[in-house]
């Protein structure tokens, strides 16, 4: 992969016309050096650093644990990888397409929502998946403050009984204190900017596929062989629910795990040297990447019920078993790269771009990414991740309702209506074609409340269900757990309707 070149038949201006460009709309409010399109030479993501990427972001705990999720909930373990392989499948077509805009054009999603949606109302949707990717930013970084702490623990007894076991708001005082440490560490690295994250993600992919072999082959080899532990999963299950009372909301959440990513995936792809790395890259990285730690972590848990007693599907509690501090800091190096590792990638560089785009000029990407870590945290990830139901049923899915609705429109404006054709000058623009009169395009913003509207009860019912999953479902709770297909559908097609016959779409 080291000798693939930038293909600019792939890439819609050359280096000159880029040059060009920047010097015309510099002086935009609109233009920050974040925010403007990638040259040909900024272009220096090969296949392997998109497939590494995947792979980096997909090796992370909340990967460990989804299946086990679906189990719990009825499931197989078969039945639970099966549905893991479909739903990334899934939404693996989404991140293609709006990936296809990053790559020709060189734009980031904020950028690219600015021709559906509007010059100013392009913020909607940023700030929406910025929310959202601001929430899994204080999930990962709990987690990887966990890890911490259950190093700490081990090496030093002193370190559990910090403040003769104090509190604050339920939660100990030194795992504050670990959860703190590696929030630092973030900041620290959203300072160094993008470039970081593509060496990060890169080194890091390796050592985290063999973490994930070394974890499966130790499980199998102390619980008795793989087929003996995958026999024994069924034990994991706490209800008894049919496969496909389970399949339709196990699905959507599948596919809303990575719905967030399938909308900025551009942020990333305006760096891809071809069309051709940033599909082979995706497609090669995320649908068996997932499967293939999903899977790991339904083995592992099933495998500790035989060995311990009780499953265990927490990592960062697996790790507290070991007595040996070699093997305890090798394991915490394994979750520590994982979780920074998706956390810099998935969940800073979209909202540090979003964030950006309500003021270019004021809000830089670093800038960005210091309010994302800031709003991690009150948004108080411990509770979206009290149980395996509320995060699954309640997280997941609710949000990918919002995530659909927009993928909808993004695609059906750039694939059906403007047909791969984008006016650069005009996005960065405040008076041009892409402001419709005042900023808004009013037709994108009603097909978006009216896409999320249906799915809107079913979500505020599995909200206030302890677990996430209501028990006698009625018919919005039905089509809730569709929520990313439902809202995707009736958002690319009303906004089909509404602007089809656009004047804006005249020259393009």
């Amino acid at each position: 992969m080291a000798t693939e070149s930038v293909n600019t038949e792939d890439i819609a201006l050359t280096q000159h016309d880029f040059e060009e460009l920047r010097e015309d709309m510099s002086a935009s409010p609109l233009w920050n050096r974040d925010l403007a399109p990638t040259s040909i030479r900024e272009r220096t993501w090969s296949t392997w650093n998109l497939a590494a990427l995947w792979i980096g972001m997909s090796v992370v705990i909340t990967t460990y644990t989804l299946a086990g999720g679906f189990i719990e909930a009825g499931m197989n373990w078969w039945q639970a990888m099966i549905t893991i392989l479909l739903g990334n499948s899934i939404v693996l077509i989404p991140m293609i397409l709006n990936a296809h805009s990053g790559t020709k054009y060189g734009v980031s999603f904020p950028v690219l929502c600015r021709a559906s949606f509007g010059t100013k109302g392009a913020n909607v949707p940023a700030i929406l998946r910025a929310l959202v990717a601001c929430g899994w930013f204080g999930i990962q970084t709990w987690i990887g403050g966990m890890a911490l702490d259950g190093l700490f623990s081990a090496m030093s007894g002193g370190w559990a009984n910090m403040g003769g076991g104090a509190s604050v708001l339920g939660v100990s005082l030194h795992t504050w204190l670990a959860f703190f440490l590696f929030w630092g560490i973030e900041v620290f690295i959203i300072v160094k900017g993008i470039e970081g994250i593509k060496y990060l993600e890169s080194w890091s992919a390796p050592l985290l596929l063999f973490g994930g072999a070394v974890l499966l082959i130790w499980a199998a080899w102390r619980a008795g062989g793989l087929g003996y532990v995958l026999t024994e999963s069924s034990r994991l299950q706490k209800e008894h629910n049919n496969f496909w009372t389970v399949f339709p909301g196990a699905l959507t959440a599948s596919v809303g795990y990575w719905a967030t990513l399938s909308l900025n995936i551009p942020d990333f792809t305006r760096y891809a040297r071809s069309q051709k790395s940033q599909m082979m890259g995706q497609a090669l990285g995320l649908p068996l990447t997932m499967t293939a730690f999903a899977f790991i972590g339904v083995a592992v848990t099933s495998a500790t019920l035989l060995i311990y007693g009780e499953p265990i599907p927490d990592p960062v509690k697996l790790m507290g078993r070991f007595d040996s501090i070699l093997i305890i800091l090798f394991a915490t190096v394994i979750i520590f790269a994982a979780q920074l590792t998706t956390n810099m990638a998935a969940n800073v560089v979209s909202p540090s771009n979003d964030f950006s785009n309500l003021n270019p000029k004021l809000i830089s990407y670093v800038t960005g990414g210091l309010i994302t870590a800031l709003v991690g945290i009150l948004m108080m990830p411990w509770k979206l991740m009290s149980s395996m139901g509320a995060y699954i049923f309640t997280w997941l899915i609710g949000y990918s309702g919002l995530m659909g609705a927009i993928a909808g429109i993004l695609i059906c404006d750039y694939w059906v209506l403007r047909r791969q054709r984008l006016d650069l000058v005009g996005l960065f623009d405040p008076r041009g074609r892409y402001s419709y009169g005042s900023g808004f395009n009013w037709r994108a913003i009603v097909a978006l409340v009216i896409a999320v509207a249906p799915v809107v009860p079913g979500f505020l019912r599995a909200a206030t269900t302890p677990g996430g999953q209501v028990t006698n479902p009625n018919f919005f709770d039905t089509l809730y757990t569709y929520a990313w297909f439902v809202t995707f559908a009736i958002g690319f097609v009303l906004y089909y309707i509404l602007m089809s016959n656009h004047p804006n779409l005249k020259g393009e």
